[in-house]
């Protein structure tokens, strides 16, 4: 019993970081363009790079 009195304040930071590293996300854009990144993997590009 006298180890929740450590392990609910760090679950409820680590819930708060999750969260704000969702905003951020949401912010950001990474969310605006799903269908781009799915098209792009089965586009053919010609001109590879060469290594």
């Amino acid at each position: 019993m006298n180890m929740l009195i450590y392990l609910i304040p760090i679950a409820l930071f680590m819930g708060g970081m999750g969260l704000l590293a969702f905003l951020w996300s949401l912010k950001s854009g990474q969310y605006e363009d799903l269908q781009g990144a799915a098209w792009r993997v089965l586009a053919d590009d010609e001109n590879e790079p060469t290594p």
